[in-house]
C-alpha cells in the first residue's frame, strides 16, 4: 500500500507506538506479539496488525515483533532522523517549553533560529541559539531556507506573519495558536495544538464522571 493512500488516524496512532516501543526497548524487551502489545497500549490486536501491514507488515508468525527492529523501523517511517530545518516564533514561556522539546530528542525536525517581537528578548539564548527581533526574520528566512515554523504566538499577530511564512518557503506550520492557518493557506501542511481545547475536553469529561 502506498503511503499517501494510508488514513490520518493510522498515521496518527504511529508516534504513539514509536513511544511505547522505545519504552519496550529501553527496558531491555528484545520481542513481543500483537496481543502483549494491544494489552499495554489498549488498543485491539488486529488493529494493530492492520495498522503495521499499511506499511508492508514487520511480525513474524510464531514469533511477533523484535523490538528494536520495529522501534526503528517506524522511526524511518517517521522521518525522525531528517531534521528538516525549523524556525520558532514567538520566545515566551510557551515557546521556550516547545523549543527545549524539540531540542530534547529526534522528532525529525532542527530547530536553527528563534524570533520573537518583544525587543527585550532580542540576544537572550535559548539552548544555544540566540532570540532574534523578527524584523530579521526575512532575512534569515532567504538565507537559510526554513521548511517549518512553529507558530506560539497570539492569533491577532498570526495573519501577516503566516502570509510572510508562506511567501518565504515555509511548508508546514506547527501551530499553537487559534489561528486556522489552512483556512487561508490550504497550500501548507499544519497541526495544530489547541491547549485550551483539551483542557476544556478534560473539564467536560471530569465534570460528567462527577454528575
Amino acid at each position: 500500500m502506498k503511503e499517501s493512500n494510508i488514513s490520518i488516524s493510522v498515521i496518527k496512532r504511529l508516534p504513539r507506538y514509536y513511544r511505547f516501543l522505545e519504552n519496550l526497548k529501553n527496558n531491555g524487551i528484545a520481542r513481543i506479539s500483537s496481543n502483549e502489545l494491544s494489552e499495554r497500549m489498549g488498543l485491539t490486536a488486529s488493529q494493530i496488525r492492520h495498522d503495521f501491514n499499511c506499511f508492508g507488515g514487520f511480525g513474524q508468525q510464531g514469533y511477533g515483533y523484535n523490538v528494536p527492529e520495529l522501534h526503528a523501523k517506524i522511526g524511518e517511517i517517521l522521518c525522525v532522523n531528517r531534521e528538516q530545518k525549523t524556525i520558532l516564533i514567538g520566545a515566551g514561556n510557551l515557546g521556550k517549553a516547545v523549543a527545549n522539546k524539540i531540542m530534547q530528542r529526534q522528532s525529525g525536525f532542527k530547530l536553527i533560529g528563534i524570533f520573537d517581537k518583544n525587543e527585550a528578548m532580542s540576544g537572550t539564548m535559548i539552548h544555544g541559539l540566540p532570540v532574534r527581533h523578527v524584523d530579521y526574520l526575512e532575512n534569515f528566512c532567504i538565507d537559510n531556507s526554513p521548511v517549518c515554523a512553529v507558530i506560539c504566538i497570539p492569533s491577532n499577530d498570526m495573519k501577516e506573519l503566516t502570509d510572510l511564512l508562506c511567501r518565504l518557503g515555509i511548508k508546514s506550520f506547527w501551530n499553537f495558536s487559534n489561528y486556522d492557518i489552512a483556512m487561508v493557506h490550504p497550500e501548507v501542511l499544519v497541526e495544530n495544538v489547541h491547549l485550551t481545547d483539551s483542557l476544556m475536553t478534560l473539564s467536560f469529561l471530569t465534570s460528567s464522571k462527577e454528575d
